[in-house]
């Protein structure tokens, strides 16, 4: 069994795991998420720790990928995962309307995006996105298609980025 596999997860208090009918299901302070349960995979829960074991030596390598969503689960649910974007641009700016995020990225017309159930997006300034959730799979898709209408692009670095995205600046063309 891989070394991920062996290492057993931690269940913060007020969260709860249960494994029933091939779903594993994890419910806490901010939420449920659930899981297949792939088989020859089986979940072991004592107490305040939950173990991943493989059924048969063929299951070991799924072991150590099952035991990593669980555990990202477990922290959704308890702490969520949230993902900060900026828009680097003159004009870029990003407003929410009702239940949709308005973006103006230099297009002719505003880029509307409408926020998916389980997400929540908030602008704290008009050039910051920030995009919170319990499911980290959710929060980084939402992440990605908003930085995919308008990427960085690579002469003077205006576009959508994730925080802290280092963008190497390519040189202008000599005449």
């Amino acid at each position: 069994m891989s070394r991920v596999a062996k290492k057993p997860i931690n269940l913060p208090k007020g969260v709860e795991v249960s494994c029933q009918g091939g779903q594993i299901s994890i419910k806490g302070p901010k939420g449920q998420l659930a899981l297949a349960q792939p088989t020859g995979v089986s979940l072991a829960i004592e107490g305040s720790e939950a173990r991943v074991e493989a059924d048969l030596s063929q299951h070991a390598a799924i072991a150590g990928t099952v035991r990593a969503l669980i555990a990202n689960c477990i922290q959704g649910v308890s702490a969520g995962y949230e993902r900060k974007l900026e828009l680097v641009g003159v004009g870029y700016r990003a407003s929410m309307q009702g239940k949709d995020l308005n973006l103006t990225l230099g297009f002719s017309h505003p880029v509307v995006f409408p926020v998916p159930a389980g997400i929540t997006i908030e602008t704290p300034t008009q050039t910051e996105v920030l995009i919170k959730g319990a499911d980290k799979q959710a929060v980084g898709q939402v992440a990605a298609k908003i930085r995919a209408f308008r990427p960085p692009e690579p002469y003077k670095g205006k576009g959508v980025r994730y925080s802290g995205e280092k963008i190497t600046l390519k040189e202008a063309k000599k005449a």
